[in-house]
């Protein structure tokens, strides 16, 4: 799924990054526990979470995620901003919950990790 149909999905704000069409998404994968996420060994996944800290976009480095959709409406701080600026991790915040954009992007065609 391109990045401007999981923005059009949700209602999301693109907060950092830019070329809609460079991020093809296959899966999706909900989380809250940073541990879970450091634990998938699958590419071209989008991660949807409540957290809003530094450590998400280490953990998204890391783990290879190229993009995060904030839930919730919450907001990312400046730290987090510059940090994903500087990794090359996209951010979106979406006013929908976990549930509800996990479930729109998986009626939409977006796969579910597991």
């Amino acid at each position: 799924m391109k990045l401007a149909d999981i923005i059009r999905h949700t209602e999301a704000n693109l907060v950092v990054g830019s070329d809609l069409d460079q991020h093809d998404l296959k899966k999706a994968f909900s989380s809250d526990l940073m541990s879970d996420v450091l634990t998938l060994d699958t590419e071209n996944i989008l991660l949807i979470t409540g957290l809003t800290n530094p450590q998400l976009i280490r953990t998204a480095e890391i783990a290879d995620i190229e993009v995060v959709l904030l839930a919730r409406n919450k907001k990312a701080s400046a730290e987090m901003i510059e940090l994903a600026r500087e990794v090359g991790v996209v951010l979106l915040e979406t006013p929908y919950s976990i549930y509800r954009a996990s479930g729109i992007l998986y009626k939409n065609g977006l796969e579910p990790v597991y």
